[in-house]
C-alpha cells in the first residue's frame, strides 16, 4: 500500500530560500513539509554573503545576532588598476555599502551552510526538521477551476521517492498538497514539471572560485577588493575567521579542453586558481595557501523564468526562477526574499482571511525584481569582466567608470532600493502624507522613545514578521486641540463598519491578529503622557512612541521631519508584515483604507447575537 497524506504547504528544496519559507510558516502555525535530496546540507562553498536589507530581514525573524557574532563584516571596498610598471596598484576606496537608510551599513559574509544550520536550529525548536533523503517523481494540478479558486481544497499531488539507505531501492508516496513550493534549485524540477522556461543568455565570461586561508603582503586582503589588471580581473570577499574567497577570471585556455571545446573539471584545482591569483596580483605575491576549503568554476549565465508560479497553487522561488553571477553578491539573498515576499500571503490565505488573489502578487512583485536584478548583474558582470583601461587599450573600463556603476547600484544591490509597484497590496494614491516614507519599499528604520518608560526603540524592531500589518499612526503634537481630534478618530475606528473592526481578527493558537497598532508622537518625553492616547491606539503600553531624542541626547529624534509628516495632522502608515510599506493615509481618508484592505482581506462576518 502506497502511503497517502495531505498537507498545506509542501516545500520541495532545503537550501535558503526553502528554509526562509519553512520558518516563516512554521512561526505563523502553518501545517507544511520541507523535504530535500540530500542526505545532509551543503558542507562548503556556494553563496556566502548577507546584504544590509537581508540581514534586516533576518532581524524580524530574531535570527541576526548570530550571523553579525559570527560572520565577518565589509566595511570597505578597495578598487585596484593596472599601475605603470605592469602590476596592479590601488586608485581608491570607498564605502562597501553605499545606500545612506541602511541600519547595518555593511555586508556579512558566512557560509551557506551556517545560514541553513540557523533555520534548521529554528525549525528544531519548533519540533521541525527536513524530511530527506526525498526525491519527488510526479505532479499533478487539478484542472478544475472551482477547485483552484477554493483555499480549502487540495488540488495538487505530488509522488515522492523516499531513497532508502542502501540508495537503490525507494518507498512511495502520494502528498495532497494545498500549495507547493519548488526551491530546488538552478536545475529545479518543479520549474520543468511545470514547463516553466528560464529566459536569458550565457556570457562567455568563465570564473573561478577559491575559499582558503591565504598567505600574502597584499594590503586590502581583509575588505572586499574589485581588482582589474592586465591578466584579469579579481574579486576578493574576506570571510569569517581567517579564510578569504577569490573569484577569479579565468582564459579559456587554462580551463577549457581543446579538443570538446567544454569546460574541462580536471583543470579546476586550487593550484591552477592560486596561479591564476599569482598573475593578477603582481606586483603583491600569493604564496602557497595555508588551506584550501573549496574551490569550482562557472560560466555567468543570466536567466528568469517565465512564470513563478502556476495558477497560484504552485509557486518556484530562489535560483529556481533566476541565476546571475555570484559577484553581485545577490543569489542568497535574493532567494530568501522570494519567500520572505511568498510566506505571509500563503499564512493569510491559509487562514481565510485573505483571498487567494493575493498570491497573485507573488510573481508580479519578485518577477519584476529578478529582472532588474539580472539587467543590473548584466551591466556590473560586463564591467568587471572587461578589459581594464591601459595605456594600450583606450577603450577599456576605467577606474571613474566601474566606481560610478559600483555608487549607483549601491541601493540596489544592498537590497535597500527594492521598491515594489502599485498593486493590490501597493496603494500610492496618499504618498504626499509622508513624502518621504516610499510607498512599496521598507519602513525605514528610526529610533523613537518609548513614552511609558523612556527607553529607545528602534522602529523595526517593532516590525516583526509575524504575519501583522503594522499600522503606524502618527497622531502628532498632542495638543488639546490634537488630542480632541485623535479621540474622534479613534472613535470612527471602533465603528463596526471601519476597516479596523472588519478585518481584524483576533489571535487564534499560533495564528496573530490581523492589526498591531503603534502610535507615534510629536513633541518631548517630558510633556507626553502615554495614558493621554486613546486605547484603541495603545493596546499595549510598551506601543506608544515619541519622536524625540534618549536621554543621552545621543539618538532619536527629527522622524516628522525627515519622513515629511505633518504633526498638526493625524497620518496612518500600513507596514505590510514583510516591512513594506503599503499604504499611507490622512485620518480623513478612512475610505481609502477600507478600500486598499478590502482589496485583498475577507471581511469577518458578524454574529448579531454577539
Amino acid at each position: 500500500m502506497v502511503k497517502e497524506s495531505r498537507v498545506d504547504v509542501l516545500i520541495i528544496g532545503a537550501g535558503p530560500s526553502g528554509l526562509m519559507c519553512a520558518n516563516a510558516l512554521a512561526v505563523a502555525g502553518v501545517d507544511f513539509r520541507i523535504i530535500d535530496n540530500r542526505p545532509i546540507g551543503v558542507a562548503a562553498g556556494q553563496a556566502d554573503g548577507i546584504q544590509p536589507r537581508t540581514i534586516e530581514v533576518l532581524q524580524s525573524y530574531d535570527l541576526a545576532e548570530p550571523l553579525l557574532k559570527e560572520g565577518a563584516q565589509m566595511h570597505l571596498c578597495a578598487f585596484y588598476n593596472p599601475g605603470p610598471d605592469g602590476g596592479i596598484e590601488r586608485t581608491g576606496r570607498a564605502a562597501d555599502v553605499t545606500a545612506p537608510t541602511a541600519r547595518y551599513p555593511f555586508k556579512i559574509t558566512i557560509a551557506q551552510a551556517s545560514i541553513e544550520a540557523l533555520f534548521i536550529e529554528s525549525l528544531k525548536s519548533q519540533g521541525i526538521s527536513v524530511d530527506r533523503p526525498i526525491v519527488p517523481s510526479s505532479l499533478e494540478i487539478s484542472q478544475d477551476p472551482e477547485e483552484l479558486l477554493d483555499p480549502s481544497s487540495y488540488p495538487v499531488k505530488v509522488v515522492l521517492d523516499h531513497i532508502l539507505p542502501s540508495g537503490t531501492t525507494t518507498e512511495q508516496e502520494i502528498v495532497h498538497a494545498k500549495f507547493v513550493l519548488g526551491a530546488d534549485g538552478a536545475h529545479s524540477w518543479v520549474r520543468k514539471t511545470l514547463g516553466f522556461t528560464m529566459d536569458g543568455e550565457q556570457t562567455d565570461y568563465i570564473w573561478g572560485v577559491i575559499d582558503f586561508i591565504p598567505d600574502t603582503d597584499f594590503p586590502d586582503i581583509r575588505n572586499r577588493a574589485a581588482i582589474h589588471s592586465s591578466n584579469g580581473s579579481c574579486m576578493i570577499i574576506p570571510r569569517e575567521g581567517d579564510k578569504v574567497r577569490f573569484y577569479l577570471q579565468m582564459a579559456d585556455k587554462d580551463v577549457m579542453d581543446p579538443e570538446t571545446g567544454r569546460i574541462d573539471k580536471n583543470k579546476v584545482t586550487a593550484e591552477n586558481l592560486i596561479n591564476t591569483a599569482r598573475k593578477t596580483f603582481y606586483p603583491y605575491t600569493v604564496n602557497e595557501p595555508k588551506e584550501v576549503d573549496w574551490c569550482s568554476i562557472y560560466i555567468i549565465g543570466q536567466r528568469v523564468a517565465s512564470k513563478f508560479s502556476k495558477h497560484e497553487r504552485v509557486f518556484i522561488s530562489g535560483d529556481a526562477c533566476h541565476t546571475h553571477s555570484p559577484k553581485a553578491g545577490q543569489g542568497m539573498n535574493a532567494s530568501m526574499n522570494d519567500t520572505h515576499n511568498l510566506a505571509w500571503k500563503l499564512a493569510q490565505v491559509l487562514r481565510g482571511r485573505a483571498d487567494i488573489s493575493l498570491l497573485k502578487t507573488y510573481e508580479l512583485e519578485r518577477q519584476k525584481y529578478a529582472q532588474d536584478l539580472i539587467d543590473f548583474d548584466r551591466e556590473f558582470s560586463a564591467l568587471f569582466s572587461g578589459k581594464p583601461r591601459t595605456s594600450d587599450n583606450q577603450e577599456g573600463v576605467t577606474h571613474e567608470q566601474f566606481l560610478r556603476a559600483f555608487q549607483a547600484s549601491g541601493g540596489f544591490s544592498s537590497g535597500i532600493g527594492v521598491h515594489y509597484m502599485p498593486s493590490a497590496i501597493v496603494d500610492t494614491i496618499h504618498q504626499s502624507c509622508a513624502p518621504n516614507i516610499i510607498i512599496g519599499e521598507r519602513m525605514l528604520p528610526q529610533i523613537f522613545v518609548r513614552a511609558a518608560d523612556a527607553r529607545p526603540v528602534e522602529i523595526q524592531d517593532m516590525l516583526p514578521a509575524d504575519t501583522r500589518f503594522k499600522l503606524l499612526l502618527f497622531v502628532g503634537l498632542l495638543t488639546s486641540e490634537q488630542l480632541t481630534k485623535v479621540r474622534r478618530f479613534a472613535e470612527e475606528l471602533e465603528l463596526p463598519t471601519s476597516f479596523l473592526q472588519k478585518y481584524n481578527y483576533p489571535a487564534e493558537g499560533k495564528a496573530q491578529s490581523m492589526f498591531d497598532i503603534i502610535s507615534i508622537t510629536a513633541g518631548h518625553k517630558d510633556d507626553v503622557n502615554f495614558l493621554d492616547v486613546p486605547p484603541t491606539f495603545r493596546t499595549h503600553w510598551s506601543k506608544v512612541l515619541i519622536d524625540d531624542m534618549d536621554v543621552t541626547g545621543r539618538s532619536g529624534g527629527g522622524a516628522y521631519a525627515r519622513f515629511g509628516i505633518d504633526e498638526t495632522e493625524i497620518t496612518m502608515v500600513v507596514v505590510r508584515p514583510d516591512g513594506y510599506v503599503g499604504m499611507i493615509a490622512p485620518s480623513t481618508a478612512l475610505e481609502s483604507m477600507d478600500k486598499y484592505f478590502g482589496s485583498f482581506l475577507i471581511g469577518k462576518t458578524f454574529n448579531p447575537r454577539e
